[in-house]
């Protein structure tokens, strides 16, 4: 399977790809942590911080609603804060019966419902564009450079470059069950349940083993190729005024976007 199933970087000369690496990572975390401390129903700061992102967008050159059209995809797993309607003691808007319980939504818990899917919703975008502007071994180094722990950076480096191999392996598996499974026209191929989990378990413990050996043979190359435990980028990672420049314009955005949400 080719990367670009997995890579979201995308190819420009915009101000945002030649910004430092590290400036965007720490840019992004601030946003996210600010963004995270917001008070409920703060809506001025949340059309300001959503500005931020809008004029982000604008210097990536990657079309206004790039991160937009993207972000949705985040908003099915904002209600996993759907207990917050129930749970935050307010006054009573409607009630519902389930089953055999009674529930109550409130002012207070919508309105933090709300605020959780409007803040989840922006820092998607922030997250979105951050990988669309970084290339994945320059964001890897921007952690080292940041003093991110060796052993977590080069996990989620070899994680992210062998998913692809490991995608690889399981289409193989699949096409190989498929092969073995006639089917009748009108029917559907293999057995029943139970033969399906049969296959399926047989098929995880095959591609553990296949990982597994793949990861040694893969390990003693590097090792032979001189590998030292840091991984290596042809990109020079060096500060200029232009990146102190738009550092202190992104963190005063921060700032203001704090001062507006709490007064």
């Amino acid at each position: 399977m080719h990367s670009d199933a997995f890579d979201r970087y995308h190819h420009h000369e915009s101000p945002l790809h030649r910004l430092d690496p590290r400036i965007k990572v720490v840019t992004v975390v601030g946003f996210i942590l600010s963004n995270a401390l917001l008070p409920d129903g703060a809506w001025s700061a949340f059309a300001l911080t959503w500005l931020f992102i809008f004029l982000l967008n604008a210097l990536s050159e990657l079309g206004l609603g790039y991160t937009f059209r993207r972000s949705f995809i985040a908003l099915p797993f904002a209600l996993a804060a759907v207990t917050v309607l129930f749970s935050i003691p307010g006054n009573a808007l409607f009630q519902f019966h389930f089953m055999m319980w009674d529930f109550t939504v409130s002012d207070a818990g919508l309105l933090r419902f709300v605020s959780i899917v409007i803040r989840s919703w922006l820092s998607v975008q922030a997250a979105i564009l951050l990988a669309a502007v970084t290339r994945f071994p320059d964001l890897i180094h921007a952690f080292e450079h940041l003093r991110v722990p060796a052993i977590l950076t080069t996990i989620i480096a070899f994680l992210y470059r062998y998913l692809f191999v490991l995608t690889d392996e399981v289409m193989r598996l699949l096409r190989a069950r498929q092969s073995r499974s006639a089917a009748a026209a009108g029917q559907k191929s293999g057995g029943g349940v139970l033969w399906r989990a049969k296959v399926s378990g047989n098929m995880a413990g095959q591609l553990f083993l296949r990982s597994y050996e793949r990861s040694d043979r893969i390990h003693n190359a590097m090792l032979a190729r001189g590998y030292a435990g840091h991984l290596r980028t042809l990109n020079p990672h060096e500060l200029h005024g232009r990146d102190w420049a738009y550092a202190a314009v992104a963190f005063l955005f921060i700032l203001a976007m704090q001062f507006v949400g709490r007064f």
